[in-house]
């Protein structure tokens, strides 16, 4: 017969009853607002082949939201990091006008540049799930420092090609129920974080900066050692679909992302707001690109990389609120 200790060992306090009700709670209010709170967000329109087949998509069950396209049948290979995902789409739609030849040729993979480096460096491969497929890169971009790691160990072909900046922001649920204000207040008792991992994503190590520059190292060990073991902070592995959905599911009060990324979510109507960062606490990041000495279709690669610099696609980026890189190089 059990003991008596054991068996109330398995009885869920008070607490976790009120925070699991909370949680659902909260799941309720955002999906009964109407919010789409679920990747990919884009409704499929991110794929760039015409001819899609079978259609079977399961919301939350069998999704790949950030895989573009039929690798099989690409005549050009784009590996881009996942934090302007939203911007490729319209990206792709206008390059495919100025090169006809390739529309609905264009495969592309939107996870976070440390991620596509490992893929790169895997000869391709990649696994979701229980699907397995290879398909090689024609064009890397992300932060300029990684392509520029890529061109030195001999993956990419140099220069590193800059075309645009971005900067951080605080990305809240919509009405910042936890009053956050600035990056100060995300090392306070209580407030649930979800922050990308720097082990993959570089944008880690560029909010660390950015929190020193605010707080010093203690609200770096704040955010990024206390919190994570107490668990108040979530590390992420793809924060672009991450943090917004956590955010939106109550699972957390704050997380530091790009400013383009909260602009998307706030756009399409996801009940997503952001906390601006002072530029003297903030960071800005380059993003640039190079074709690979690997490339199966360098003429491509080539053409796309001249094109992220051109007026028509500097208009989409702009239109998420990212800057022209107004450098020399």
């Amino acid at each position: 017969m059990r003991s008596c200790r054991s068996m109330t060992s398995r009885v869920p306090s008070l607490a976790a009853v009120a925070g699991a009700l909370l949680g659902a709670m909260r799941v309720f209010a955002a999906t009964d607002a109407g919010a789409n709170v679920f990747p990919p967000w884009s409704h499929g329109d991110n794929n760039p082949v015409q001819e899609r087949g079978l259609e079977f998509t399961v919301p939350e069950v069998d999704n790949l939201p950030d895989f573009h396209g039929d690798p099989a049948a690409a005549k050009l290979v784009v590996f881009v990091g996942g934090n302007y995902f939203f911007a490729m789409a319209p990206l792709v739609a206008q390059f495919e006008k100025q090169h006809p030849e390739l529309k609905g040729r264009i495969y592309y993979e939107t996870i976070p540049p440390g991620l596509l480096v490992e893929q790169i460096k895997k000869n391709g491969t990649v696994t979701v799930g229980n699907m397995t497929w290879t398909v090689h890169a024609d064009v890397y971009a992300a932060g300029i420092n990684r392509v520029q790691g890529m061109i030195e160990e001999g993956y990419a072909k140099g220069p590193a090609v800059p075309y645009v900046t971005n900067t951080l922001t605080i990305m809240v649920p919509k009405g910042n129920p936890a009053h956050i204000a600035a990056l100060g207040d995300l090392g306070k008792p209580g407030v649930r974080l979800v922050m990308p991992n720097p082990a993959y994503e570089g944008i880690g190590r560029q909010i660390k900066q950015s929190l020193a520059k605010a707080g010093g190292d203690d609200l770096v060990k704040s955010v990024y050692e206390a919190k994570v073991r107490s668990g108040e902070t979530q590390l992420t592995r793809i924060h672009h679909r991450q943090s917004p959905l956590y955010l939106m599911l109550g699972r957390a009060d704050a997380g530091v992302t790009w400013q383009s990324e909260a602009t998307f979510q706030e756009e399409i109507g996801n009940p997503i707001t952001q906390v601006a960062i002072p530029d003297q606490y903030n960071v800005t990041a380059t993003y640039a690109a190079a074709v690979l000495k690997t490339a199966p279709h360098p003429k491509a690669g080539q053409q796309w990389v001249e094109y992220l610099r051109s007026p028509e696609a500097l208009a989409i980026f702009g239109h998420y609120g990212f800057k022209p890189y107004a450098g020399t190089k």
